[in-house]
C-alpha cells in the first residue's frame, strides 16, 4: 500500500456530509492511486513544457 496523498478523516467527512455515508478503507486506497496518477500525468505534461511546476492546468 503507497502512502495516503489524502486526509483521510476530511474525505470521510465530506463523503458522510454530501451522501450520508461512510467510506471503506480500500475505497480510500483507491483514491489515493487516482491521485498518484494524476499527479504522474501532470509531471509528465509540465517536463513536455519544459517547466519544473507543475501547475493547475497540468490536471486537465
Amino acid at each position: 500500500m503507497s502512502e495516503a496523498l489524502v486526509v483521510v478523516s476530511k474525505v470521510k467527512k465530506f463523503i458522510k456530509e454530501k451522501g450520508d455515508m461512510n467510506t471503506s478503507s480500500t475505497a480510500l486506497d483507491s483514491l489515493t492511486k487516482l491521485v498518484e496518477n494524476e499527479c504522474i500525468k501532470a509531471i509528465e505534461k509540465a517536463k513536455l513544457d519544459k517547466r519544473k511546476t507543475v501547475m493547475d492546468r497540468d490536471f486537465i
